[in-house]
């Protein structure tokens, strides 16, 4: 399988989490694994996405070297290799990771090293996405476009905007994916999750391939035939749409829809520590809204809207068929 869409922060192994903790002498709530699996997975009574958002603050205190956040990249290319998945873009924000003194630059240095070191070992193949931060500076996050330019296709495929998407809208980043089209960086945006059709409607017209979530686009008959018309990829995410509200119900979420209108969607994780999920867990989820859809499909689909080459894309299809 494929995942597209999954945040190095919210997807670290308890494992790793707590080796990360004993290198760096920080104290965890606790070092039993199941117990610490609760203060790291967003409880049953949240509320919101801003709710969901409060279980990525014990996880970046970890991921504040170069080291820890190489780690974090090597270890969960391990873990998603031991799940038989066989292409993953994995996105951080570098500059969530600057508090001790580190800079953007030398975190994405690490986590290439991790990616590049993981590949090595586990034959597999992963890139890394760049997040521009919702409420983030605009120098940080301009630094960010222009370092995901930089490092574009040695590691780095493309840029994202996250965080907190109710409080800021996604119209208020038009020079960051104004730079992203100059400087040739192909970008998915997180819309739709936490703020109406709206946000959709400005990532499209921003020159989005992909949207992360994207569930409000429903609202929107017209905008889902352009999302359709322009090859437009949604990352759906249903576990986590479930756990922040963006969806009321299983039976409501509107992945059912897109596929019946013919946009091409994708089945990820989003985090899977965070969401207690894997990438079987929600293809099994799926299976109860739509239940005749093939995994092969589900690959195909993502790997066409991977951010990749089309010399990779083929080589992995090639791959999903020999299998």
């Amino acid at each position: 399988m494929t995942d597209l869409h999954l945040h190095l922060d919210g997807s670290l192994p308890i494992k790793t989490i707590i080796k990360l903790a004993r290198l760096q002498n920080i104290t965890l709530p606790s070092e039993d694994e199941k117990t610490l699996k609760k203060y790291l997975t967003v409880s049953p009574s949240a509320q919101s996405l801003n709710d969901y958002l409060k279980c990525f603050d014990l996880p970046l205190e970890l991921l504040q070297s170069c080291g820890a956040v190489e780690l974090s990249v090597y270890e969960l290319i391990c873990e998603l290799t031991r799940q038989g998945i066989i292409y993953s873009e994995i996105r951080f924000a570098p500059q969530l990771h600057t508090r001790r003194g580190c800079t953007q630059r030398k975190i994405i240095e690490a986590a290439i090293k991790g990616l590049e070191k993981a590949e090595r070992d586990f034959n597999t193949k992963s890139n890394l996405i760049l997040c521009a931060m919702r409420g983030g500076s605009d120098e940080d996050n301009l630094l960010t476009v222009r370092l995901a330019a930089e490092y574009l296709n040695c590691g780095v495929c493309a840029l994202d905007l996250a965080g907190a998407e109710a409080l800021y809208k996604t119209e208020l980043y038009s020079g960051v994916f104004a730079l992203a089209k100059q400087l040739d960086i192909p970008f998915t945006i997180h819309a739709g999750e936490a703020d109406g059709a709206q946000s959709v409607k400005a990532a499209v017209d921003f020159g989005a391939r992909r949207i992360g979530h994207g569930v409000a686009a429903v609202n929107d008959v017209e905008l889902m035939y352009e999302v359709k018309r322009k090859n437009i990829t949604i990352e759906c995410c249903t576990t986590s749409n479930l756990q922040t509200r963006a969806v009321a119900s299983l039976s409501q979420h509107p992945i059912k829809e897109f596929f019946r209108l013919g946009i091409n969607v994708t089945v990820n994780t989003d985090n899977m520590t965070v969401s207690d999920t894997t990438i079987d867990k929600e293809l099994s989820i799926l299976s109860e809204i739509i239940p005749d859809i093939s995994r092969e499909t589900l690959m195909r689909n993502a790997i066409n809207a991977a951010f990749l080459s089309e010399k990779e894309k083929a080589e992995l299809l090639e791959k999903i068929s020999n299998k």
